[in-house]
């Protein structure tokens, strides 16, 4: 794969752990498999080095501090779980030509292993729990750095930085960056209420839902003050690291007045090629941990099967919340059992819209007859989420990465990308034809979509 860095926004609350938070862990299982989700993005990125800044990483107020010690370790103990820890290696030679590239561009970083007040060589809650879930292995070499209170501005310039070592050093690079959001969503929050929080945290999931992270060194940071937020600073910090990237909104949500974000940040030829499964990986098992997405078209399913009801979401955050057409194909044994879906969104909110396709498929594909609840328990589910479709000729067409519509008169078909033994832009189109009942010999208009595929 030919990329070179990729982004994550994770949220760090201890109780996310079973370890830590016991049952109350459940709470916030949209975010656990958000993170379980980005852990497998991780895994095909492969990093060379991983670089994570954390809010609770000891700080200073005009400088930036880097860790240089040739290791770094610590636990959860004083959350009550010694069990949970971690000791990696430091990527000194990346640490170290990271304060020389900032000092050269005249941004201040201070050594942590220079300051022994700075605690060199521990780790904090900021690292411990994102990294818990994002590499598990606890193999890849980490460089930690802090937060500083200089101007938004001087974070962005010290993510190019980071940019710049990296590419120099030849090196594939993971930039976590650690914080939670508004801690002021609603009364009785660790931080007490202010009704700025709740539009704080909307603004943030806005702006990387519409790709618009950079716009983030913009932001009033008396505003963000007033909302308790913790992790701006490191979120800018990436939108210098990864410029004009793309981003999606793993899950978003707010239990006991904190709010937390998962997403994933890298140029669209990044993310498309992470979140691009292989040709024939069908989707989501039972008892595996699955999407967001995938969750709920598995609770749609069997709640209509076994119950005869059509599931009623609960009040959809972050992606669920938004509008978009969606597919929800359905496997068994690696055959497909069902597969419908909408090109473009009938419902107000993407739960919605999933909710009644994945029903669908379940009961209403012509090709085949209702599921019954005998074939839940290996029933394999993937979810689709469409890009808005763009005109374009059959010479754009690639069915390893688009998915295409054709068009005549009031005829339409669509096929989705990345389908086993669908390998030429010609078959491709064949097929979508002939589901839309269009002669091999009539002229078609086409259009290609990209997709977000769910497992």
């Amino acid at each position: 794969m030919s990329v070179d860095v990729f982004g994550v926004i994770a949220p760090h609350p201890p109780i996310i752990l079973p370890e830590v938070g016991g049952d109350e862990a459940s709470v916030t299982e949209a975010t656990a498999r958000a993170l379980r989700y980005a852990q497998e993005l991780v895994e095909r990125f492969d990093p060379d080095t991983i670089i994570v800044m954390s809010p609770h990483a000891p700080a200073v107020a005009d400088a930036f501090v880097v860790e240089t010690s040739p290791s770094v370790e610590g636990t959860l103990a004083q959350f009550r779980a010694p069990q949970v820890r971690l000791d990696v290696p430091t990527d000194v030679a990346f640490a170290r030509e990271l304060i020389a590239t900032a000092e050269e561009r005249g941004i201040p970083t201070l050594a942590r292993e220079e300051f022994p007040s700075l605690a060199p060589g521990e780790l904090d809650h900021g690292v411990l729990v994102p990294m818990s879930f994002l590499e598990p292995s606890h193999t890849v070499p980490h460089v930690i750095l802090s937060l500083s209170w200089l101007p938004l501005e001087t974070h962005r310039r010290l993510g190019e930085a980071v940019a710049t070592v990296a590419q120099a050093q030849n090196k594939r690079v993971l930039f976590v960056a650690s914080g939670d959001c508004s801690h002021r969503l609603k009364p009785g929050a660790p931080a007490g209420y202010s009704p700025r929080g709740a539009g704080f945290d909307a603004m943030l999931v806005e702006k990387l839902e519409h790709q618009r992270l950079d716009d983030l060194v913009h932001t009033d940071v008396q505003w963000a003050e007033d909302a308790g937020e913790c992790g701006l600073r490191s979120f800018v910090t990436l939108s210098g690291v990864l410029p004009h990237a793309a981003s999606r909104v793993l899950s978003y949500e707010g239990p006991w007045g904190v709010g937390y974000l998962t997403a994933v940040v890298g140029p669209a030829r990044v993310l498309d090629e992470l979140t691009t499964p292989t040709s024939g990986a069908k989707g989501g098992m039972p008892g595996e941990p699955e999407s967001e997405p995938v969750a709920l078209a598995r609770r749609a399913i069997e709640t209509y099967v076994r119950e005869r009801r059509v599931l009623q979401p609960d009040e959809p955050q972050g992606l669920l919340a938004g509008r978009a057409g969606a597919f929800v194909s359905l496997h068994r044994g690696g055959n497909l059992r069902g597969c419908i879906g909408t090109i473009a969104p009938t419902a107000p909110t993407l739960a919605e819209e999933i909710v009644h396709n994945a029903i669908q498929a379940a009961t209403a594909d012509p090709r085949f007859p209702p599921l019954t609840s005998r074939e839940l328990d290996d029933l394999e589910i993937s979810v689709d989420i469409l890009h808005e479709p763009e005109p374009c000729d059959f010479d754009d067409l690639d069915p390893s990465t688009y998915g295409v519509i054709v068009s005549r008169d009031w005829r339409r078909g669509l096929l989705l990308p990345d389908l086993e033994g669908v390998d030429t832009p010609e078959q491709q189109v064949a097929i979508a034809m002939q589901k839309a009942g269009i002669s091999p010999s009539e002229p078609v208009r086409l259009e290609r979509f990209r997709v977000d595929r769910y497992r």
